[in-house]
């Protein structure tokens, strides 16, 4: 792919360099800009850290630009899908809160889930969800935006709330033959899908346990809101929307696509659309207030809709709590996403060009000696990926790429590295601010990535069960040398 007119690969302590950096300049960033710091400030930081990869490699190593640019341009080229679903991800968002179909979810949901299981509910139902639809990000994107709604109305704090829902979502994507990260890490690794989730089963579902029970704890230590809470929030929605059972056609219906495979760019506009009709009939009042006029006629039902696609959409239901809670900004509130996701492509191009990734990846192997070393090394560049590349799918081709001959070589099965991935580069992209789901799923979810990490039990503790597990030596098998 690469020319190799290189002189020598950098030494893994001069690949730390452009790493250093980045870390010191987003502490800065973090210390000036504080809650802002993915406005533009850390954006900044990955540019200025993937500027330093590229002016050290050309002046010590002398490697040409050519190869910077190319791996920069493969990067960028792999985000293509997944900015598309973003901008089609804020569409949904903006149109099912219009439309009314989260307020509906919000208003009954409140009902039904009892506070003192309301961390383990959503674990279940995100993870039931997301087992069904193969998609933890078109999970939080649709009922755990319902979801934060209800914890916010039983006064739940949201980093909790978002942990459950993140746990959730991604025990269910890893575990789904439908996710499109479950298909990559097995084919990338060469082994078979469901020898694949099967063999998972022994790390992630004592994982989920584990997460299941802590949620259970905390739900059931969590003080019983003020019913009065509770009521602001559900006659400040009834008022505000028409809420009614019929609007749940729409994500029915979208569910149905995703079951039926239907691929997820198709799906998601048509979740955009099915909610543009329901706002049409259900909510014409919200649609003339937004497009800022005093009765619904053609022109005003035109710009309410689209400016619930794209934009800005606030709607007054005389609380201020509530307020914030249905407030969306469509398309437009991904671009910050969308911008960070460039910079960390371009950052992670710039780290495989100049060959500092391979580099510390080596100096990662190097250390390998027995099983358990094997495995928390694969998880390590995992996560290490994660952060470099901030994409997990360039992770999770990258992580089993480098490891799949030495798995081979040393005689243990596929799967053992397959599984290693999983564990690793799959449920820790959530936990990256600069990663591309870090910053998704704090957009969708209104919740900072560092507020909802430590919540997040299930992706916390995959990466340590998965090493566990390769301790105990539990169901591995291992073949001559």
């Amino acid at each position: 792919m690469y020319s190799n007119d290189v002189d020598k690969t950098p030494h893994w302590l001069v690949s730390l360099v452009p790493l250093i950096v980045l870390v010191v300049f987003l502490a800065l960033v973090i210390k000036a800009f504080g809650a802002d710091a993915l406005s533009g400030g850390s954006q900044v930081a990955l540019m200025f850290a993937a500027g330093v990869a590229v002016a050290v490699s050309m002046v010590f190593y002398k490697i040409p630009w050519k190869r910077f640019e190319d791996a920069i341009v493969d990067n960028i080229r792999s985000i293509g899908t997944s900015v598309v679903i973003l901008l089609l991800i804020g569409a949904v968002a903006g149109s099912w809160m219009v439309s009314g179909v989260v307020p509906t979810m919000i208003y009954y949901g409140a009902k039904i889930i009892y506070p003192s299981v309301f961390l383990f509910a959503t674990c279940l139902i995100c993870s039931l969800i997301s087992i069904m639809t193969g998609s933890s990000w078109t999970t939080i994107a649709t009922v755990g935006v319902a979801l934060i709604g209800i914890g916010s109305a039983q006064g739940f704090d949201p980093g909790w709330t978002a942990g459950a829902i993140i746990s959730g979502a991604y025990f269910g994507d890893k575990m789904s033959p439908l996710s499109d990260t479950t298909v990559l890490a097995s084919s990338s690794s060469e082994t078979p899908l469901f020898d694949h989730i099967k063999f998972m089963v022994v790390t992630t579902l004592p994982s989920f346990l584990i997460s299941m029970v802590v949620f259970l704890v905390v739900s059931l230590l969590h003080p019983v809101p003020a019913e009065g809470q509770v009521m602001d929030f559900s006659e400040g929605l009834k008022e505000t929307f028409n809420i009614s059972p019929w609007l749940m056609l729409v994500p029915v219906l979208t569910g149905f696509m995703i079951t039926r495979k239907v691929p997820a760019i198709i799906t998601l506009f048509s979740a955009a659309v099915f909610a543009g009709i329901a706002a049409l009939i259900a909510q014409p009042h919200l649609l003339a207030e937004i497009a800022g006029g005093n009765g619904l006629d053609f022109m005003t039902g035109f710009k309410g809709l689209l400016q619930s696609y794209y934009g800005s959409t606030a709607i007054d239901t005389g609380n201020v709590e509530l307020n914030d809670l249905i407030s969306t900004r469509g398309m437009s509130g991904m671009l910050l996403t969308v911008f960070l996701i460039i910079a960390a492509a371009t950052f992670g191009g710039a780290m495989v060009g100049s060959g500092m990734l391979q580099s510390l990846t080596n100096a990662l192997v190097s250390l390998v000696h027995g099983r358990v070393s094997m495995v928390a090394s694969s998880v390590a560049t995992g996560i290490f990926s994660n952060m470099v590349t901030g994409d997990q799918y360039l992770s999770i081709i990258l992580t089993s790429s480098l490891y799949k001959k030495l798995y081979k070589d040393r005689g243990y099965e596929s799967k053992l590295l397959s599984r290693s991935v999983e564990d690793s580069a799959t449920v820790t992209s959530v936990l990256i601010p600069w990663n591309s789901c870090g910053m998704t799923q704090a957009t969708v979810l209104k919740v900072a990535t560092l507020d909802y990490l430590p919540y997040c039990m299930f992706n916390l503790i995959s990466p340590f069960m998965s090493i566990i597990i390769a301790a105990l030596g539990y169901k591995i098998v291992r073949k001559s040398k």
